[in-house]
């Protein structure tokens, strides 16, 4: 069985969609058309703009989307997924691959997202640290006896875990990780809590966009995030996804039940090959490779 799996932030890299707006008529109309819904040119930033311009939030996250969308539009019949999942920002263009999804509405969703996340940011000095080569039960203790908020965001793959919060209980927490024998506990390069509590007023604000929103019955099930299982009823889905910005990215424990339910073969569908690599982490036996057109 197929499953297709879609990348979120940090995949970026400048002139990402240039050679899918070169060779394909559809996939140059849909970057057009994504022109005029976000009001200004993206394709320019994405083609032609500094890896900085690219780093911005609201740039960032539809950039990714709509390298991972259009490419799963421009794969024609050939994309025939038994099942998908995404990477945080990457389960919203899973949605679009397995038809739950509208084009423009999911995009106008994942601007909304990008606008809310950066305000959330500015509410409060937050960060978000990696720690490898501990075990997920040990991460989880620490950072629930610091002060402040510091929570497991993104379990990406067996020893490697990232947490998320406010900046001095992280800081805090890297090294009280450190102690207990992590073979790296880093501050990342991000504007943000993601995943944590600290995202509660960009959850509300994307929450009122999600539920004006049409939701389909999927072609294929989603396992997301939240839930980690598949998941192929609307409103559930729709659901997962409010709670998304809050809650853990639980992507190893989503590739372990994709294997169960008889995944065989990962396809990444977008920029970078990020998830891939986790995979082989969370399963060696698995086969990956990246979506080509």
């Amino acid at each position: 069985m197929k499953a297709y799996i879609f990348p979120g932030q940090g995949a970026q890299f400048v002139g990402m969609g240039k050679d899918l707006y070169d060779s394909s008529p559809l996939a140059k109309e849909l970057f057009e058309r994504a022109n005029e819904i976000l009001g200004f040119s993206i394709t320019t930033v994405m083609f032609e703009g500094t890896d900085e311009d690219l780093k911005r939030t609201k740039v960032t996250q539809p950039a990714i989307f709509l390298h991972s969308v259009i490419l799963s539009k421009v794969l024609g019949d050939s994309f025939k997924p038994d099942m998908v999942a995404g990477h945080s920002l990457g389960e919203i263009s899973a949605l679009v691959a397995n038809g739950v999804l509208e084009f423009e509405d999911a995009l106008k969703l994942v601007s909304k997202r990008a606008l809310a996340m950066q305000k959330a940011c500015e509410l409060e000095e937050s960060t978000m640290a990696a720690v490898l080569g501990l075990e997920d039960e040990m991460v989880e203790a620490v950072c629930a006896d610091i002060k402040g908020t510091v929570v497991a965001a993104n379990y990406n793959c067996p020893g490697q875990l990232v947490i998320s919060g406010d900046v001095l209980a992280v800081e805090k927490a890297c090294e009280e990780l450190k102690e207990r024998g992590a073979r790296r506990a880093m501050v990342l390069p991000v504007g943000g809590a993601f995943h944590s509590p600290l995202m509660e007023p960009a959850r509300e604000e994307l929450a009122a966009a999600i539920k004006e929103t049409e939701f389909r019955t999927p072609l294929c099930p989603i396992y997301q995030n939240v839930s980690t299982f598949a998941v192929t009823d609307p409103a559930e889905i729709k659901k997962n996804l409010i709670f998304q910005l809050t809650a853990p990215v639980k992507w190893t424990q989503s590739v372990q039940n994709m294997i169960k339910d008889g995944a065989t073969e990962f396809i990444e569908v977008g920029p970078g090959k990020v998830l891939q690599g986790l995979v082989k982490k969370i399963d060696r036996n698995a086969q990956v490779s990246s979506a080509e057109f």
